[in-house]
């Protein structure tokens, strides 16, 4: 029972990687906000998981829906120890200069300019406290970026960096900031990172993963759960790879 006695909020926690880090804090014990864009999906997600999850309907994008995220967990569980910025999207393989402004706006919107916002409605609260985790889920995509996924690939860079620098100005105030870099996986979003999902596709993506598989919510659950630990009392401004070997 690693989180035994935390709180915390998991953004897009009503499937893929959130669904796995949720999972995995209410089995390590914690009590976790099911924050998600779909209310229904996170009303599910939370009744399968029980008494400790508690659903929201939230647009990261959005300041309101982000202040109302805040005051709510507060209100339900006292205290924050650990938020995870999960939620994301991504465009279609298109090459660059092709993508719309729509689409553009909208992989800012949820990838880059939520971070800045929970962080303006949680961050002082864990200064006050001086205690705190925050984990944002990047990507690989941001390390060793492939063609025709410019922007998605930029905003994941974007993050990377938002963590170190977040990690170095907050670490005085007791609050820890890391990033976890996941390569592909069983997630809604994997039939837009590859184009098409095909056996053909999913071979050729398969073979630049040296492990030989996509990552699982199992795997970022695991992640996640060590960087928002105790235990990781030592780990801050690291982004670490949770890829199989794909960046190296």
């Amino acid at each position: 029972m690693r989180l035994d006695g935390k709180t915390a909020i998991v953004t897009g926690a009503a499937s893929g990687f959130g669904a796995g880090i949720a999972r995995k804090f209410i089995a390590e014990g914690a009590r976790v906000m099911i924050a998600d864009i779909n209310a229904e999906a996170a009303a599910a997600m939370a009744a399968e998981l029980g008494t400790a999850a508690i659903p929201l309907a939230v647009d990261v994008a959005d300041e309101a829906s982000v202040q109302l995220m805040a005051e709510t967990a507060l209100s339900a569980f006292g205290h924050l120890d650990i938020l995870v910025n999960n939620a994301g999207v991504t465009h279609m393989p298109t090459p660059l200069e092709e993508v719309s402004e729509e689409d553009f706006d909208r992989v800012l919107a949820v990838n880059v300019k939520s971070v800045y916002l929970t962080a303006r409605a949680l961050v002082p609260h864990m200064k006050g406290r001086g205690a705190g985790a925050i984990l944002n889920v990047a990507s690989t995509a941001g390390v060793s970026p492939r063609p025709n996924l410019n922007w998605y690939n930029a905003s994941k860079g974007w993050m990377i960096t938002a963590t170190k620098t977040m990690a170095v100005e907050l670490a005085p105030h007791g609050v820890r900031v890391n990033a976890i870099n996941p390569v592909a996986g069983e997630t809604p979003l994997l039939k837009s990172f590859m184009g098409e999902d095909t056996p053909e596709v999913r071979a050729k993506f398969l073979s630049t993963i040296p492990i030989g598989r996509f990552s699982t919510p199992e795997d970022m659950g695991n992640a996640a759960c060590f960087l928002c630990s105790d235990e990781a009392g030592m780990v801050t401004g690291v982004a670490m790879e949770v890829d199989g070997g794909r960046c190296i």
